[in-house]
């Protein structure tokens, strides 16, 4: 418990559950969308894929996980007609 305190004293804190909730599924989606722009070889929802795979190691807030991440998956919903 000791070391966790020198971390936060250094600025080093632990996501909360709601942030590592939303990278979870958010990086699923982005999978799941890699997977079928690869597949049915459409580059713009492979690359949105790919993003929504990242892009949670370099938000730290929460609220911009969620907001980033609604923003992508309509780009893939409205890519897909």
């Amino acid at each position: 418990m000791d070391a966790l305190r020198q971390l936060q004293r250094l600025g080093f804190e632990l996501p909360s559950p709601a942030y590592i909730f939303g990278a979870i599924v958010f990086g699923l989606v982005g999978f799941a969308a890699f997977r079928y722009g690869r597949k049915n070889e459409r580059r713009l929802t492979l690359w949105l894929g790919v993003a929504l795979m990242v892009y949670p190691y370099l938000i730290s807030s929460t609220w911009l996980l969620y907001v980033v991440g609604a923003a992508l998956c309509a780009a893939i919903l409205l890519n897909r007609g």
